[in-house]
């Protein structure tokens, strides 16, 4: 699976990750986050959904050098992007579109070019276009405007910021506002790991997969909740949990700014030190 600590335009040259301190699961937890909502994390309650707390500071890139990029010409904005995402039908929602290329910057997979996750978003193979221009057009927007913008949060002074979304403290607004989180935190896990069911994480990264997996499970237990209308919740219930998404909300930028921070790092050091062949000499 492709990585990039870069722009796009360096996309076919990618360095190798030095292995992490430990390998990290693909399991559902951790990866698809599916099953972990039927185990202990989840809630049943409206009131006994917590907050994952503020993890540990990340500390900055140390030896990272950087090459001057070339200029790259106006590209389509976040609005043209979602406006050609739904003009071919895509089936993968805008905001986690952001997340999983957003996993594919930081994966320490290889082996995967960006336009193969930009096709996975339409199940392995891109929609027919009319023209060459029109197929130029939404790989441009996809890979040179949304891709190379998000490759910035890299940087330590660029943290990521999950979707926003105006909602209130009732079912509904719950309901929609978990989805959201929950449907970017798998997006997220999906562009780091692709296809792969394991792979070595450095360590805070590693640490930081088992935070996102709590919060997934509970963005999706308050989505269960907020769906069933069988389950009691007074107003003062929902504004105490919509307090909780939003602080779940930060953790989980957070947690993903480690990640992001963590795996480049890794790569950096890895760069300093990768063997070579011994030259023949005539």
């Amino acid at each position: 699976m492709s990585r990039t600590g870069c722009s796009l335009d360096e996309a076919d040259h990618r360095d190798a990750l030095a292995s992490g301190q430990g390998a990290s699961p693909r399991d559902p937890a951790t990866a698809r986050m599916v099953s972990h909502a039927s185990g202990s994390g989840r809630s049943d309650g409206w009131t006994e959904q917590t907050a994952v707390g503020i993890r540990p500071g990340v500390g900055q890139d140390e030896g990272q050098k950087t090459m001057a990029k070339p200029t790259v010409p106006p590209t389509a904005t976040d609005d043209e992007v979602r406006a050609l995402l739904v003009r071919y039908r895509c089936p993968v929602p805008f905001h986690e579109v952001r997340t999983r290329f957003l996993g594919n910057i930081a994966s320490p997979g290889m082996g995967v070019s960006p336009i193969k996750v930009v096709e996975s978003l339409w199940g392995g193979k891109l929609p027919e276009f009319e023209t060459i221009d029109a197929a130029n057009e939404l790989v441009g927007a996809l890979v040179m405007g949304l891709w190379n913008r998000l490759s910035r949060h890299q940087d330590r002074n660029a943290p990521f910021r999950l979707t926003r979304i105006e909602t209130g403290a009732t079912r509904e607004g719950l309901a929609a506002l978990a989805m959201l989180r929950r449907q970017e935190l798998e997006g997220f896990v999906e562009g780091l790991f692709g296809k792969e069911e394991v792979l070595d994480f450095p360590e805070r990264a590693h640490r930081g997969l088992g935070a996102l997996s709590e919060m997934w499970a509970l963005f999706e237990g308050t989505e269960v909740v907020a769906r069933d209308e069988t389950k009691p919740g007074t107003v003062r219930d929902m504004e105490k949990t919509l307090r909780l998404l939003r602080q779940m909300t930060k953790d989980a930028e957070h947690e993903i700014h480690a990640i992001l921070l963590s795996c480049k790092r890794a790569r950096g050091q890895m760069i300093a030190s990768l063997p070579a062949p011994k030259p023949t000499l005539h």
